[in-house]
């Protein structure tokens, strides 16, 4: 019987880390977009940066996967949040001499592609650190816990903008990488990650239609692949339209803003922890569709959210349930997935998932500045009630409990 997660220090260690580290992470999630509309007032220029943050970590999700599966996994990890904690360190310095909008559209594109390095090792990772059997119950306590620092974290964004400036918020998530860069020092991982890829590896194109031929010959993970193109086309700005429709709708200010993304993060830790139990009774097939297909339904409601409390029944409900269609499809990829080939399906997944979200995120931004943000939440809310209809003719359906 394999030992209770709590009581594996590899575990709890990288646990920490990762936590810490969101906690940093929400706080730029808020601080960055209130820093373009301080600016600019635009709710499309924060879609813009958005969107620019999101191809530059579609870009770099092609080569991702080859690189994870080619070195020394913990030491990526580790260099991945040294450098995001130096290219964020910038922006507080910088704007202390004044807002500089286009240093942010040099440093996120930088910080995405970083992240989305760390992202592919780190769902590699996992495994190494509690075997198969552990996984979904792993994925769900670590998306918990993350969650859990988000909800702080926005509370805290929040505070802080309103007292310092958004800018001094992008310091915190600075400083939370170092701190999780230093836990990573202590992690040690079964085996050796990357050694045995390192030993294999092939050409560079090889290695890249490695991942594409994996998904294309999976039938779950392919018909997943080109559903979540959709969704996240539809999704990646809803951030930016949850901020916007407070601020610009409903005439609140930065510490409100934070509030209700820290209300969110209650439903994305109750999607985090519920997910395993979930699955296990519906199976992967009804849990990943019923989840989205009530993401759509919230997305769509917020036309109707006219006050703070309305605004975070929505954001809760779309965030729980992104969570655990997130976390089933994550532990579902990294089952059935070759040890040595998982950064490179990861890698091609996370590409294809995302690679029409940045257009997605700048379209439905533009389009809520010139029509409203009610049109645009109906609209993209009863796609995304669609692709689970959609889900319902392919194999993920009939995908088991497992």
């Amino acid at each position: 019987m394999a030992q209770p997660l709590w009581r594996q220090r590899d575990f709890a260690t990288f646990w920490t880390a990762q936590t810490l580290s969101v906690l940093g992470d929400s706080f730029a999630l808020i601080a960055l977009p209130l820093l373009v509309l301080q600016a600019t007032g635009s709710v499309a220029r924060m879609g813009l940066l958005t969107a620019v943050g999101g191809a530059a970590s579609v870009g770099a999700g092609v080569l991702a996967g080859v690189v994870v599966d080619r070195v020394d996994r913990r030491r990526l990890l580790i260099w991945c949040d040294l450098v995001r904690m130096v290219l964020y360190g910038f922006i507080p310095l910088v704007w202390a001499f004044g807002p500089r909008i286009w240093l942010l559209y040099v440093v996120l594109p930088l910080c995405e592609a970083v992240g989305m390095l760390f992202s592919v090792g780190y769902v590699t990772v996992v495994r190494g650190l509690v075997g198969t059997e552990q996984l979904t119950e792993a994925n769900g306590r670590l998306n918990a816990s993350a969650a859990a620092a988000g909800v702080l974290g926005p509370l805290g964004a929040g505070i802080v903008a309103a007292w310092s400036g958004p800018a001094a918020a992008v310091g915190v998530d600075a400083a939370s990488f170092g701190v999780s860069a230093a836990c990573l020092v202590f992690v040690r991982f079964r085996g050796r990650p990357g050694a045995e890829q390192r030993a294999e590896r092939g050409g560079l194109w090889r290695d890249l239609r490695t991942g594409v031929a994996f998904l294309r010959g999976h039938p779950v993970l392919r018909a997943l692949t080109a559903l979540l193109f959709c969704f996240s086309f539809l999704t990646l700005g809803l951030n930016d339209l949850v901020i916007y429709h407070l601020k610009h709708d409903l005439g609140h200010d930065d510490g409100t803003v934070g509030t209700v993304m820290a209300v969110g993060a209650l439903g994305t830790i109750a999607g985090a922890l519920l997910v395993a139990r979930v699955r296990r009774r519906f199976g992967f097939g009804a849990t990943w569709i019923g989840a989205v297909a009530v993401c759509g339904a919230a997305f769509a409601w917020l036309s109707r959210a006219n006050d703070v409390a309305a605004v975070a029944v929505v954001s809760a409900a779309f965030l729980g349930c992104d969570q655990m269609a997130g976390t089933c499809s994550m532990s579902l990829r990294q089952e059935v997935t070759p040890e040595h080939l998982l950064g490179r399906v990861t890698s091609a997944f996370w590409t294809v998932h995302y690679a029409a979200a940045p257009v997605g995120a700048a379209v439905l931004t533009w389009a809520a500045e010139r029509r409203g943000t009610a049109p645009v939440a109906v609209v993209a809310g009863a796609c995304c009630v669609l692709i689970a209809g959609v889900a319902l003719l392919t194999p993920i359906r009939r995908s088991g409990r497992s």
